[in-house]
C-alpha cells in the first residue's frame, strides 16, 4: 500500500507563513518550535516515502519471480510433444484414433512434426488449416490444443487464449482440457491479467482435481496470492 505523502510545497508554504507572520502572532521561540516541528514532519515523511519505495521494489521483484516461474512451467506444458507416433492413437485422442482419409492424416502428422521441431509459427498455420478443413476429425481436439500451444510459444497470447478456450468449451472431457487451461493461465499472466489467471487455475483444481495439471495449478495459485 502506498504511503500518504504530504506535499513538500504545502510544508514549505506553512513554514513561510510561520516565519512571515506578524511579530505579535508568534514569539521567536514559538516560531523556532514551529519550524523544528515542520522539519521533523518533513524528515518523517521522507522516511515513510523511502520505506514505501523499498516495499514497492520488493513487491515488483517478487512479481517478476512469480512470472518467471509460471513461464518456465508453462513453456514445458505448451511445448510438450505428442506422445504418439504419426498415424497412432493415444491418450490425447480416442483409442485407436486415426483419420480415415490418408490426406487428413498426412496433414495432421505434418503439422505435429513442425511443432516437434519448434517451428511454432508454421505449426500454428498448419494446425489452423487442419482444423478448418477437418472440423469433425477425431484428431481435431488434439490439433486445437497444439494450435493454442503453438500460439503461446510464439508469444501470441491472445490467440492462444481464444483457441484454447474454444477447446475447453467444446471438449471439456478431453484429456488435454486441463493442460489447455494451464496454458490459458500462463497467457493471462503474460498479459498482466492476474484475476483471469487465478480463475483459470482455480477451475483446473475444481474441475480436474486428480490430474497433474491440478497439482501444478495449486502451486501456481500460491504464487498469485
Amino acid at each position: 500500500m502506498r504511503a500518504q505523502v504530504l506535499p513538500l510545497r504545502t510544508l514549505a508554504v506553512t513554514v513561510f507563513l510561520a516565519v512571515a507572520a506578524p511579530a505579535h502572532a508568534f514569539s521567536d521561540d514559538e516560531a523556532r518550535r514551529a519550524i523544528l516541528d515542520l522539519r521533523q514532519q518533513v524528515q518523517q515523511q521522507n522516511e515513510q516515502n523511502q520505506r514505501a519505495r523499498l516495499q514497492l521494489a520488493d513487491q515488483m521483484q517478487a512479481m517478476q519471480q512469480e512470472i518467471m516461474q509460471l513461464r518456465e512451467q508453462l513453456e514445458l506444458v505448451s511445448r510438450q510433444q505428442p506422445n504418439t507416433q504419426p498415424g497412432q492413437g493415444g491418450a490425447n485422442n480416442p483409442p485407436g484414433a486415426t483419420a480415415a482419409d490418408p490426406r487428413e492424416q498426412a496433414a495432421y502428422d505434418g503439422a505435429i512434426d513442425q511443432f516437434r521441431k519448434g517451428q511454432y509459427k508454421e505449426a500454428a498455420e498448419s494446425l489452423a488449416a487442419f482444423v478448418a478443413l477437418y472440423p469433425n476429425s477425431q484428431l481435431a481436439p488434439t490439433a486445437k490444443f497444439y494450435l493454442g500451444s503453438s500460439r503461446y510459444a510464439a508469444k501470441d497470447y491472445k490467440g492462444a487464449i481464444e483457441q484454447l478456450n474454444q477447446l475447453v468449451q467444446e471438449s471439456p472431457d478431453n484429456a488435454r482440457a486441463p493442460d489447455a487451461l494451464l496454458v490459458i493461465a500462463g497467457s493471462q499472466i503474460e498479459l498482466n491479467n492476474r484475476a483471469g489467471a487465478k480463475a483459470s487455475l482455480q477451475r483446473i483444481v475444481k474441475d480436474y482435481p486428480s490430474t497433474p495439471a491440478a497439482e501444478t495449478a495449486k502451486s501456481r495459485l500460491q504464487l498469485l496470492q
